[in-house]
């Protein structure tokens, strides 16, 4: 799953992704001006959002994000222990709020919460594509009822296929979504996870399932085609 973290602090925001990395993409933003940006270029599974931004308070972007109906799971950030404060944010849209500092151990159990329950919204933590499945709630992936153990890399890389199965995902989208969004474009990290995929989810079978797109990309066929 990728997030978003909005905080002008950057050594604060260094940190906490490199907590959050081992189980999340992240995607930083110092700016309300920057996630308006990203949340419009590239998709994401939740949102981390201080408050105190330098352009914009973070109630107002989260009113906005709202507004523009991105409904992705929100936690807010904040350094005041104010009652009303809080009252403010849940009331703009934020679907939980913290206030710094806190353990990393409560912000990811807060996150696992919200992340399930929006998944249940959607109806079901597993997505399914013929006899590939992938739970995205305990990161479990079988084909053919047989356990397939993948990488953190190769799972994102997995999931993002089989969101958008059926359709052409470029190289350049795939590198927006699986791996932060200033790797270089020009890197074959695409194709060589994708092979590596390729060997534990297609080759011990019969049917093929990631197509390559000449001079194109990739695409995850359905399991009609």
């Amino acid at each position: 799953m990728k997030l978003l973290l909005v905080e002008d602090e950057k050594n604060f925001a260094y940190c906490l992704k490199d907590e959050l990395k081992k189980d999340y993409l992240i995607d930083l933003a110092f700016s309300g001006e920057e996630a308006e940006y990203k949340t419009a270029e590239y998709t994401y599974d939740g949102v981390i959002l201080d408050i105190g931004l330098p352009d914009i308070d973070g109630i107002r972007l989260c009113k906005k994000f709202r507004n523009n109906n991105i409904y992705m799971p929100i936690i807010m950030l904040t350094g005041e222990e104010n009652i009303s404060k809080k009252v403010e944010a849940l009331d703009s849209g934020a679907d939980d709020y913290m206030v710094k500092p806190f353990h990393i151990e409560e912000l990811s159990a807060r996150l696992r919460v919200l992340l399930r329950r929006n998944s249940q919204k959607l109806k079901s933590n597993v997505l399914l594509i013929g006899d590939v499945s992938l739970d995205i709630v305990t990161r479990k992936v079988t084909r053919a009822d047989k356990n397939i153990i993948l990488q953190k890399k190769e799972f994102q890389l997995l999931e993002y296929l089989m969101r958008n199965a059926g359709k052409l995902l470029t190289r350049n989208m795939i590198l927006d979504h699986v791996w932060d969004s200033n790797v270089e474009a020009l890197t074959n990290i695409v194709d060589v996870h994708i092979k590596y995929l390729r060997d534990k989810i297609d080759k011990p079978f019969h049917k093929k399932y990631i197509k390559t797109i000449y001079g194109l990309g990739y695409k995850m066929e359905t399991a009609k085609t």
